[in-house]
């Protein structure tokens, strides 16, 4: 059997991150009364290159109008930021629960000197944004032909 070291010090450190839990999932959403006001939520994204083309990015935005969304690209930074209000058609006091995000968003991305960020394109469909970025020429892996000396 061995011999285990009793630390004080490692349990008071579980329970200081048990209890920080509690509190963020308790008020890191500024209040049940605040939910359906306002809030600043991060929605997910997926980042990935579509073969050696362009690099390809798609946000979940759901029930968001085009014109609620802005895309800039500046310095090496694509930035996507926009609002997802509240819907009017629904009184605040008729709701039993409320679990999505509503309210102004912001994410920044730092992009590769590898991109062409002059050809940058966006589309947005059924909830989802797609921001393409093609990769420029002289990036693109090239097949060199190897002669044969005599």
């Amino acid at each position: 059997m061995a011999i285990v070291r009793w630390d004080p010090f490692r349990d008071f450190a579980q329970l200081h991150d048990r209890i920080n839990r509690v509190f963020s999932d308790t008020y890191g959403r500024s209040g049940e009364d605040a939910l359906t006001t306002s809030g600043n939520w991060v929605p997910p994204v997926d980042i990935y290159q579509n073969g050696d083309h362009e690099l390809v990015l798609k946000a979940e935005l759901p029930d968001m109008l085009r014109e609620d969304i802005d895309i800039t690209v500046d310095n090496g930074t694509l930035t996507i930021t926009g609002e997802k209000k509240f819907a009017g058609d629904v009184k605040e006091e008729q709701f039993h629960r409320v679990e999505r995000h509503y309210g102004r968003f912001s994410r920044s991305f730092s992009l590769p000197p590898s991109l062409d960020t002059t050809k940058v394109g966006a589309d947005y469909r059924n909830g989802v944004l797609t921001v393409r970025l093609p990769l420029r020429e002289e990036s693109k892996p090239r097949q060199i032909k190897v002669e044969v000396a005599a």
